[in-house]
Parts: structure tokens; C-alpha cells; sequence
């Protein structure tokens, strides 16, 4: 097992200029031409309630600052949290979003979105709310993290999926015990991402009740089962972090052997770089 850990200096990878004047919750990958897209949470007037569209930026490398385009996301009109893009090996790219119930747009160009039906089999209430994360597993099906609340507690909700469109619940990633230290009605665990690393998967969770004390504590937890995570108790018992890393709803992405680690967050809460998405890079210790 490694221990990641933030290796370098926040620079700026998005600064927005033109749609919002912040960027919380984003997604961060690579399309099939080779370039770096981002899609993330703004607004101009601060806060979930007016968070309706997604800020679009594009770079040919991590290395250098993302450009903006004029250009909205998944402009509905309704409220928009939290993308997470998948491509297909048809080069078709699948944005899921929330809050619930999911909400699904497919492109073929990732400029012009199509809203697209996507059905959760025995969702449970309130247990797949918001932040969605898709897992592609080596056999070549999907997981899905999805955050919520389980008997009034924070928990991941797991989907599972061949082909995008139909998922089937299958269980809880992760769920919160009864001395877990944050219990706000919403839950705590936000922005799941989960890679697998030498044969074991790391669940990166942000974990905060958007206190300005916790809410850049990502929570890092590894285990050999990537449906199964645990119960968070607080460190009383149950799944321990192997670290926690100071990065609010962070993408974790390689990029030439390199790996990197983005950090975001609402105006006001001491982000590196104010209203940005920021990147550093990420090493891994070994123990």
C-alpha cells in the first residue's frame, strides 16, 4: 500500500471569467482528441440554490492554465451539481449529475448535450442524492458512488451497470457509524473518486459540514474490494483513513507517469486560489 500525499505547490488550472465567479464541484478528464476538459459547479450568486449550469474549460496539457469558453453546460434551468463525465469507446461521453434523481446528458462532441434517460433500480431514499462518481471495472462494466444519507447518516451508495443507461443498486460503498464525528442532514461525504493502484482501490471522500474548519479535509481510505469501503466511525473502530489530504472535492488524474490532485470550493472558504479550480501534484509514499 501508498500513502498519497500533495507533492507540490496549488497553481491555477481554471479561473472563471465569464459564467460564474467560482467553481466548486468539477470533473476533470481526458477527451479522444488528446485534450483536458473541465466541467464544474458556478453561478454568480454563490451557494447550491443557484448552482443551474456548468462552467466548460479545455487544455492541451495539465501543465498549463485552462482556457474558458462562453459557452454553458447543461443550462436546464433547474439545479445542476456536481458533473462526472464518462467516454465510451465509441467516443460518446456520458455526464451524469444530480441533484437526485440523476440526471443524464450524452455528447458526441462534449459541446452540445442531449438529456438522455437513465433509470436506478431500488434506489433507496435519500441514499443517492448528489456527486456522482463512475468506476469502469477491468471486466468492463461500470460502479457507481453516489452520496447520501442511510437511517439519517452520511453513506456512498453503489450502482452497478453494463451499459451506462440501467444501473442496479448493489449496496453501500461506504456508511457512517454512530460515533462518526459529522452528521449534518445532508451527510457529510461529498465528491467521491475512486482509482485503483497496484491492485488496490483508493476512495478519495471529501468529508465536511461545510464548516469552514473541515471543508478541505479529503478523507483517503484504500481497500482490495471496490465495493466495499466500510464504516467510517471517526477512527473509533471501523474503516481508518490512511491520510487526509487538505483538498476540497478533488479529481485525481495521470497524466505521463505523473499524478495530479484538483482542489475547488465556494468564495470566502480559503481555497488556494480563490474561485478557482486548482491543481498540485500528488506523490505516493511507501510503507
Amino acid at each position: 500500500m501508498k500513502i498519497p500525499y500533495i507533492s507540490s505547490e496549488w497553481r491555477v488550472l481554471l479561473r472563471p471569467q465569464i459564467n460564474g465567479k467560482y467553481i466548486n464541484d468539477h470533473c476533470l478528464f481526458k477527451a479522444h482528441d488528446g485534450r483536458y476538459h473541465l466541467f464544474g459547479i458556478t453561478s454568480f450568486e454563490g451557494g447550491a440554490p443557484n448552482e443551474r449550469y456548468f462552467v466548460h474549460g479545455t487544455t492541451e496539457s495539465l501543465a498549463s492554465e485552462m482556457k474558458e469558453w462562453p459557452e454553458r453546460a447543461i443550462n436546464r434551468g433547474t439545479l445542476a451539481w456536481a458533473p462526472c463525465v464518462v467516454r465510451t469507446e465509441g467516443d460518446y461521453y456520458y455526464m451524469f449529475y444530480g441533484p437526485s434523481p440523476t440526471s443524464l446528458s450524452v455528447s458526441f462532441d462534449l459541446w452540445e448535450w442531449y438529456n438522455h434517460t437513465v433509470t436506478l433500480n431500488n434506489e433507496p431514499l435519500f441514499s443517492a442524492h448528489r456527486d456522482h462518481f463512475v468506476l469502469k471495472l477491468d471486466d468492463g462494466s461500470y460502479l457507481m458512488y453516489i452520496v447520501g444519507t442511510k437511517d439519517k447518516k452520511s453513506c456512498i451508495s453503489l450502482f452497478k451497470s453494463d451499459n451506462l443507461l440501467e444501473w442496479d443498486f448493489v449496496g453501500y460503498a461506504m456508511t457512517s457509524g454512530e460515533n462518526a464525528p459529522l452528521n449534518p442532514p445532508w451527510g457529510a461525504m461529498e465528491s467521491p473518486y475512486v482509482i485503483k493502484k497496484d491492485d488496490l482501490y483508493y476512495l478519495f471522500v471529501t468529508y465536511t459540514d461545510c464548516n469552514i474548519e473541515n471543508y478541505h479535509d479529503t478523507l483517503v481510505f484504500v481497500s482490495s474490494d471496490p465495493y466495499n469501503f466500510g464504516v467510517y466511525n471517526g477512527g473509533e473502530g471501523g474503516s481508518i483513513p490512511v491520510t487526509t489530504l487538505r483538498a476540497h472535492a478533488p479529481e485525481i488524474i495521470e497524466e505521463n507517469g505523473k499524478y495530479y490532485i484538483t482542489t475547488c470550493g465556494w468564495l470566502n472558504c480559503n481555497t488556494p486560489n480563490e474561485g478557482c479550480v486548482s491543481i498540485a501534484e500528488l506523490g505516493w509514499k511507501e510503507i
